[in-house]
């Protein structure tokens, strides 16, 4: 498997940790009768994160970002893989995708202003690199 392939099965693990960093204290916090519930809009009268903590809300959008960025970092992954354009560089930069997720995640759940964003952009940008260095 390559380096690159490697990471993504990470990443998708990392998806797994977030999902339950979050789930845990939303049900703790919510109650299974509303998170296991259709979340009709007409039972909850207010979407069910905004009822949750900050704290939980924030893990919450750090999830949802993670599922944004793991999309476009897959495609850099498919694509650096069959077009077997796999490098020092690609490899360093999918690891450094990994890294800016991991970091990411304490960062949004703890308002690390203006640290948030930049490590969002070293994981876009590492995602990038990847694209740009499959093309050339």
């Amino acid at each position: 498997m390559t380096t690159e392939l490697t990471v993504l099965a990470l990443a998708a693990l990392l998806q797994v940790v977030q999902f339950v960093l979050m789930a845990v204290p939303a049900n703790m916090e919510l109650g299974v009768g509303k998170t296991l519930s259709p979340r009709d809009m007409q039972r909850l009268k207010t979407p069910l994160m905004d009822q949750a903590s900050v704290k939980t809300g924030r893990l919450n959008r750090a999830l949802m970002n993670h599922f944004e960025a793991l999309t476009l970092f897959t495609i850099a992954v498919i694509v650096v893989t069959l077009g077997d354009q796999s490098s020092a560089v690609t490899q360093t930069a999918a690891w450094a995708y990994l890294a800016a997720r991991i970091l990411y995640v304490p960062a949004y759940a703890f308002g690390w202003v203006p640290w948030r964003s930049l490590i969002w952009a070293v994981g876009f940008c590492a995602t990038v690199v990847m694209l740009l260095a499959a093309l050339i």
